[in-house]
């Protein structure tokens, strides 16, 4: 796992299973706005990076904003067909974004301000 976040920069990553099975993706980052906004292109991968073109990708775009305080996130996903959204979803892709967020709502109030 590597992640250099910056533009152009790549971050590759495995999402494990409860059974310890790994499934590498990379998101290659394509904008990044300091406290604005973050975009980058997200794709299947081997463990060393290189895009497995058999699956669908997801082009992410993450706008920041405040409001009363709080900060809001606002996550839009583009895919390149409607056929692409449904092996997402059909994949897990619903449900593993639903952990990812409760485990940030579990682990932000812990954080120290």
């Amino acid at each position: 796992m590597s992640l250099n976040f910056t533009e152009g920069g790549m971050w590759l990553y495995a999402m494990v299973s409860p059974e310890n099975e790994k499934l590498w993706c990379k998101a290659d980052y394509e904008k990044i706005e300091t406290l604005k906004s973050v975009t980058w292109l997200d794709a299947f991968c081997d463990e060393n990076g290189k895009e497995n073109t058999d699956k669908p990708r997801s082009h992410w775009t993450n706008i920041f904003s405040e409001e009363n305080g709080i900060t809001m996130v606002n996550i839009t996903l583009q895919h390149d067909s409607y056929e692409d959204i449904e092996t997402m979803i059909a994949m897990g892709f619903k449900e593993g974004l639903t952990m990812c967020l409760q485990n940030l709502d579990e682990l932000l109030p812990t954080l120290k301000k």
